[in-house]
């Protein structure tokens, strides 16, 4: 585990690097002679572009491990409701948290958006990538294979950043016939380069961008990230090929999505988690599950201690000591009485009002992000599910088959005896297998599949057909106001 804490001039390095944020433009502007020098001498050497890029790691773990971008597609998909007020004088109530109440309803707004910030310090992420790819080439002091390794890295994470951006502010590839939709500003350099007001590129621009990055991230990986830790912490090729194989499988390239995958599956020396520990090791605390692919270290101090991890968003402690986030009954119904996942639940009475009087009404937490929990960006059923949807839209629906059985042997629930209606069970598999994770809503809507939230839905849009200009949240009103040439989504 990667100990952020420990690196001594990270935090120092971070301040330098938000003054260069795109989205802090006017102090860049007020502050650049000053401190110009300063990232130059930062940067001068191996060492110091080391703790930038643990930085950059830093920035991107609290991202997507944050509130906003950690339940954005189970929440909007339908797997998640909200837990009752704990105390107060609004004990027992339930409403949406603040961070994501009008992003839950449909309903965000451009001037005050719910995911400002996520947009902010995505984009704060990126420009901190761009000068390390922009001083790596010229150190001294490592060799090419080093440098290489560097540059892979923040390749991969710039490439990472803008496609979480696609997915949360363009509509689907397959939106209009040819991807000629808008889709995001794509950054290659830093605003150390130049004061620049960008349009955003159209969708097929913006996928052909981060497939180039990838690709070329894969041909510059050594065999050994130059940061301490485990390899799983950290972007690698096998990991990096996992990202490339979802950026596939969200284009709809199920020739190159089956390939990714495949590769992965058969290559990285990762292998499903068994049955029969299968949800210990979901449980198990500070350790991740055995076939995780990358998850993200939690930070902590210099003696181990977690600051931050994934319960602040779905753990439970005590029945007056919990999270907002819980299970739905529309996914907790999904599951067979014998599948083993239906045990990944933990179910708990909570005081909640009904009729206007207090009662116990039953809550299902996730197990699977309790205690140290970090957030788990890839690993390897998803690479099976990817490969089974890719081998069933290039025409070879048994091996599909194959491949779902797999995770659900795993699981110990009913295989598929045969083809019809696979499609929509790969769809079924990958909800109750890769729950909280992050995917629903996004599977949803590349399908071009209706949103339909039933169970403890409180927004006046529970129900959502696609199409629909609801499907994207608004760029900031911030952003759009300060670069000219940056389009607002429509309806926005």
């Amino acid at each position: 585990m990667l100990n952020f804490k420990t690196m001594k001039y990270s935090k120092y390095l971070l301040i330098f690097f938000l003054i260069f944020s795109l989205q802090s433009c006017s102090d860049f502007l007020e502050q650049e002679p000053g401190t110009q020098t300063s990232i130059d001498e930062l940067l001068q050497d191996k060492k110091g572009v080391l703790q930038a890029l643990t930085g950059v790691y830093t920035e991107l773990e609290a991202d997507v491990r944050g509130e906003r971008f950690a339940v954005y597609a189970d929440l909007q998909g339908g797997n998640i409701k909200f837990s009752p007020t704990s105390s107060g004088s609004n004990r027992g109530q339930i409403s949406p948290p603040a961070n994501v109440q009008h992003a839950y309803a449909f309903d965000d707004l451009a001037l005050t958006s719910n995911f400002k910030m996520f947009y902010d310090d995505s984009y704060d992420i990126i420009n901190q990538a761009n000068l390390i790819l922009e001083y790596t080439p010229s150190l001294k002091d490592a060799t090419d294979v080093e440098k290489n390794q560097i540059k892979a890295e923040a390749l991969t994470i710039r490439a990472y950043a803008h496609f979480l951006l696609s997915l949360v502010y363009s509509q689907d590839y397959k939106y209009t016939p040819d991807a000629s939709h808008p889709g995001i500003v794509y950054s290659t350099a830093s605003i150390k380069a130049g004061l620049q007001y960008p349009s955003r590129k159209t969708v097929a621009e913006t996928y052909t961008l981060i497939i180039n990055d990838l690709e070329t991230a894969i041909e510059n990986y050594s065999s050994k990230s130059l940061l301490p830790g485990q390899d799983y912490s950290v972007f690698n090729r096998n990991n990096t090929k996992a990202l490339l194989a979802r950026v596939y499988l969200q284009k709809g390239d199920w020739i190159n999505a089956y390939q990714l995958a495949n590769e992965v599956i058969t290559t990285s020396g990762v292998i499903l988690s068994g049955s029969a520990d299968y949800v210990a090791q979901w449980t198990q605390p500070n350790l991740p599950v055995s076939e995780v692919l990358l998850e993200f270290s939690v930070p902590s101090d210099s003696e181990g201690v977690v600051s931050s991890s994934m319960s602040q968003v779905f753990g439970y402690t005590s029945a007056t000591s919990y999270q907002k986030y819980v299970a739905s009954d529309d996914l907790v119904n999904l599951y067979e009485n014998n599948d083993l996942r239906k045990h990944l639940f933990l179910t708990q009475p909570l005081q909640t009002v009904v009729n206007g009087v207090l009662a116990p009404v039953n809550y299902n937490f996730t197990k699977k992000f309790q205690d140290n929990a970090g957030y788990v960006a890839f690993r390897l059923s998803e690479m099976y599910l990817i490969r089974a949807e890719a081998a069933l839209e290039t025409n070879r629906a048994d091996l599909a088959m194959a491949d779902i059985n797999t995770i659900r042997a795993r699981a110990n629930a009913t295989l598929l005896t045969n083809t019809t209606n696979l499609k929509e069970n790969i769809l079924l598999e990958r909800r109750k297998e890769l729950c909280f994770e992050g995917h629903l809503f996004f599977d949803l809507v590349r399908n071009h599949k209706n949103v339909s939230r039933n169970d403890g839905c409180i927004s006046s849009n529970c129900n959502l057909q696609y199409p629909s200009l609801k499907f994207v949240l608004p760029i900031p009103t911030f952003n759009t106001n300060l670069n000219p040439n940056l389009q607002q989504n429509d309806s926005y």
